[in-house]
């Protein structure tokens, strides 16, 4: 959380991107490979933005031998098509797709299952799928007799704490459809001969992914409807128990960027997150100040803007975001919210408060529990860029500064939260080395490691890197420079990795005059965007949309200009890395650059579990 108004966006990985020139004009060297029995693929729709879709095959070894390799085949209607694939070589003929393995995932144990996928453009749904020559199901084709079609995405309703009502719209098939298959998560739960079911036994607060397939009258099975995720009512707080997903809500984006409280409850980013940061307090005199008096307090919501329906009036003690935050938490209890000071702009105010640690701290605790808008806050967030270091200013506090601050925040807020967040400079010598970041680290709930903004257009000629990448590649422009050295590091430093979160941008950093498409390019300055060099997620997935990854973080080149920014696909990698490394959860920068129905709110969820 640098700049202010500049917001920090990330975006999804896309393994193994391939883009694919289209159409083909004939296919070179296919060959079938002998039928492999007790072997399935099965498609789902992750993805659909109106214009286009992501897709995702799944193919699995059902046997008790392993399979060397795996080619997938299927038919779209006239006017869907793949545009560009991940995990797999895809070669087409008309409207006849097939994907065959990568040199490098071919090979399939009993049991095992692998997984590649593709943008697609259209609204069709694949038919007529055959894996290595057989049916996807497993079972053998019958010559003459198609497989169905796939069902309609399910749909959702009198969802409660333990049950959900699903229906779909009926599949087709040449000689008739037997019944349906209902997946949630993967797996089947029921078969039915309706084209309706109701799930019951569920765990409260718990999101469900559902799918349904169609079976005709000779038992062959059409490819899966497209996903519906249901999340009960009740529960707890979302996510794998202890996983923390926390979002950045920017005071200032009720202004120009139009966002408010009740867009994390349309957007349905309320039922997936954990904690909200507020941001940002002012830190002035050696002093937290609340910043917007307007936008936090006064401003007053029609009814139609407010999150419970209900209009602000004249008189009314508190408005404005405070009090629509209360509203969120009347109707979302378990999120919790912390009130953060500083940021890039405001982090030069923290040499002073350093002089007076326990009177900061007490000048903090009086603003964020404050008895005009008592209950909105559940703690403090210290969003101290550079301590010790230049940033905007620079800072010659002293390396223990940081510790003496975050134990005076301690000692005055006892068992509310207490967190921070950090640099990511993973290089030797770097803001890591600056500051104490591991005495620290016994006197805060969590950090928030900022793993992003490593690479972006203040140099102007590139060369184009990544603003967000996860480990080191070649070619990388600094060294240390990378979410995984950060990590490593405060680790090394004694910080729990438990107290640590992992960062994600909901935007892109770009440049343009740049005509490589892969990253080390030259350029001649930022691309346009709502600030020079940066541009929402929301923006960028169908204005530039991604075509390659680089240490687990999306690019894009399209014309003349060259993004980088995370998709839920390599949200999805960055997840599976927080928690093979045993972090806390992750955090992201933040609400308003996410699409409307929030779906990297979505991928950090999903991902986490």
């Amino acid at each position: 959380m640098r700049f202010r108004p500049t917001p920090r966006v990330r975006h999804r990985l896309i393994a193994g991107l391939t883009t694919l020139i289209l159409p083909f004009a004939a296919l070179v060297g296919l060959s079938t490979p002998a039928a492999a029995a007790d072997a399935t693929a099965t498609y789902a729709k992750t993805q659909d933005w109106g214009t286009g879709f992501e897709g995702k095959w799944t193919v699995k070894n059902t046997g008790t031998t392993s399979i060397s390799s795996w080619t997938v085949e299927w038919d779209f209607p006239a006017g869907t098509a793949v545009t560009s694939g991940w995990d797999a070589d895809f070669t087409s003929s008309g409207n006849h797709w097939t994907a065959k393995n990568k040199s490098w995932n071919g090979t399939l144990a009993p049991g095992a299952s692998l997984s590649f996928g593709f943008n697609g453009s259209g609204s069709g749904s694949p038919t007529n799928c055959k894996l290595n020559g057989a049916s996807c199901d497993g079972g053998g084709t019958v010559p003459g007799d198609n497989p169905p079609s796939a069902p309609g995405t399910p749909g959702a309703s009198n969802i409660t704490n333990t049950s959900v009502q699903l229906s779909w719209t009926a599949a087709t098939d040449d000689k008739g459809i037997k019944n349906y298959d209902v997946l949630r998560d993967g797996s089947v739960i029921a078969t039915v001969t309706g084209t309706s079911y109701t799930n019951s036994g569920l765990t409260a607060g718990t999101t469900y992914n559902y799918t349904v397939k169609a079976r005709d009258t000779a038992d062959q099975t059409g490819p899966a409807s497209g996903e519906r995720s249901v999340t009960t009512t009740g529960g707890g707080n979302p996510g794998t128990p202890g996983k923390t997903n926390l979002g950045y809500f920017v005071e200032w984006g009720v202004y120009g960027r139009n966002y408010h409280v009740k867009n994390l409850v349309s957007s349905g980013s309320a039922s997936k997150i954990t904690h909200i940061n507020y941001a940002f307090g002012n830190v002035k005199n050696g002093q937290c100040v609340v910043d917007d008096a307007y936008a936090a307090t006064d401003k007053a919501y029609t009814a139609a803007d407010s999150v419970d329906g209900v209009a602000d009036t004249w008189d009314q003690p508190l408005r404005g975001n405070f009090n629509q935050l209360l509203k969120l938490k009347k109707a979302y209890p378990n999120i919790k919210i912390l009130y953060s000071f500083g940021g890039w702009t405001y982090s030069g105010g923290f040499g002073q408060a350093a002089q007076n640690p326990a009177a900061f701290a007490q000048s903090c605790y009086d603003v964020v529990f404050n008895s005009k808008w008592a209950g909105v806050f559940d703690g403090i967030d210290i969003d101290w860029e550079y301590p010790n270091a230049c940033g905007l200013t620079c800072d010659t506090s002293g390396a223990a500064s940081f510790k003496n601050l975050m134990q005076a925040l301690r000692a005055k807020f006892g068992s509310k939260l207490v967190t921070a967040a950090i640099t990511a400079d993973g290089t030797s010598g770097g803001k890591i080395d600056a500051a104490d970041y591991g005495g620290a680290s016994q006197y805060i709930d969590w950090y928030n490691v900022m793993t992003y903004d490593y690479f972006g257009a203040w140099a102007a000629q590139g060369p184009t890197a990544p603003h967000s990448p996860l480990t080191s590649y070649s070619g990388i422009p600094t060294a240390g420079f990378h979410s995984d050295a950060a990590i490593q590091k405060l680790k090394g430093k004694g910080v729990p990795a438990s107290k640590l979160l992992l960062g994600i941008g909901f935007y892109g950093r770009g440049w343009t005059g740049v005509t490589q498409s892969a990253p080390g390019g030259t350029a001649t300055g930022p691309a346009a965007g709502i600030e020079p060099g940066i541009q929402d997620y929301k923006v960028l997935k169908t204005q530039c949309p991604s075509n390659g990854t680089v240490a687990g973080t999306a690019y894009a080149h399209c014309g003349n200009n060259w993004w980088s920014y995370d998709t839920p696909a390599t949200i999805a990698g960055k997840m599976t890395y927080a928690k093979n490394q045993g972090l806390g959860g992750a955090f992201f920068w933040e609400f308003s650059g996410d699409t409307s129905n929030g779906e990297l709110v979505g991928a950090i969820r999903n991902g986490l579990g």
